[in-house]
């Protein structure tokens, strides 16, 4: 498994670098520093996204509704600073991470308390919050942001191009989720739960720990997010992440996770999201519609799904040629 992920990675990064070659050859713009830094700044929200996500698809679980969690938390998160008379980081990190936990959590909870599958469940939480944030938002918008939130803060820079906070914080995160996942006995549950949630419940793994800790981790990367898309548009816009999720799915599942469970490191998961955004840049600066996006995205998502139910049938055709 580990030989074939490693493949996975270095398939993404070969292919990466061969579409850098050929938009720096079909495009004056692509291959600038400028470019570079811009892809890394406005892909800092999606690769917090993804590797929340991955956790989730390696413990055999699925959730879409992590965008619309983001959606809720930046606007509660903003609201709950401004009552206070503007806050800080601090504060603005604290409402976010626990606020997006407590609304992961509520995915978990319905998951295991009820054994419902997982995609019912996020497609059930995905309406209901963001109906209620619509509801209570009227679909307003909010413009008068603290200027600790409003003001880019920049961390290097190089020949007039420059890379922000949401960059460093989606840096943070990867690793954080790449230590636990790899370096630590509790990642190797959360895959082999994953691979054979009997085999784990058999073994004494504590399973609503794992659905608490997945869920509540993709939450709480979803707040961070929320409160850097804030920072990076410096407004809070109730629907501005809807319609995400699929993107987000696509990327991980394209970087080696499968929906089945057991597979996906957070490395696969970043170089995927980095493809996606190579061919949508690309895209752009060769004039092509964005619905072309879009439909590479419905593809990868089918493909996936297929792959998954090919490795299922495999073992059984064998197994009934062998009788």
């Amino acid at each position: 498994m580990l030989n074939r992920l490693k493949s996975v990675e270095g398939s993404l990064f070969g292919v990466i670098i061969a579409l850098g070659i050929v938009l720096s050859l079909t495009t004056d713009s692509f291959l600038t520093v400028q470019n570079m830094f811009d892809l890394l700044n406005n892909q800092a929200v999606n690769i917090i996204f993804a590797v929340g996500l991955v956790v989730v698809l390696v413990s055999g679980g699925i959730d879409i509704s992590f965008s619309i969690t983001a959606s809720v938390v930046q606007y509660v998160a903003v609201s709950l600073v401004l009552s206070l008379g503007g806050g800080n980081w601090v504060i603005g990190f604290a409402f976010a991470m626990a606020t997006g936990l407590m609304l992961g959590l509520v995915n978990a909870f319905l998951i295991h308390k009820f054994r419902i599958v997982s995609i019912i469940v996020t497609i059930g939480t995905f309406n209901l919050f963001f109906g209620l944030l619509m509801y209570f938002t009227r679909g307003r918008s909010i413009y008068d942001i603290p200027d600790w939130l409003y003001y880019r803060i920049p961390v290097f820079e190089f020949a007039s191009a420059t890379l922000y906070l949401p960059i460093v914080v989606a840096a943070v995160l990867a690793f954080v989720t790449w230590f636990f996942m790899t370096k630590i006995g509790f990642g190797r549950m959360i895959i082999g739960f994953g691979s054979d949630p009997e085999a784990a419940r058999r073994s004494g793994v504590n399973i609503a720990f794992i659905q608490a800790f997945a869920y509540g981790w993709l939450g709480l990367c979803a707040g961070i997010g929320g409160l850097m898309q804030a920072h990076i548009v410096q407004e809070v816009v109730p629907n501005a992440l809807y319609g995400r999720e699929l993107d987000i799915l696509a990327a991980v599942v394209l970087g080696g996770a499968v929906l089945g469970g057991g597979r996906g490191t957070v490395i696969g998961a970043i170089l995927g999201v980095m493809l996606l955004a190579v061919v949508q840049n690309g895209l752009n600066l060769l004039g092509i519609t964005p619905f072309a996006f879009k439909a590479i995205v419905g593809l990868i998502i089918l493909m996936a799904i297929t792959a998954t139910n090919i490795d299922r049938l495999l073992p059984k055709r064998a197994a009934h040629v062998k009788g």
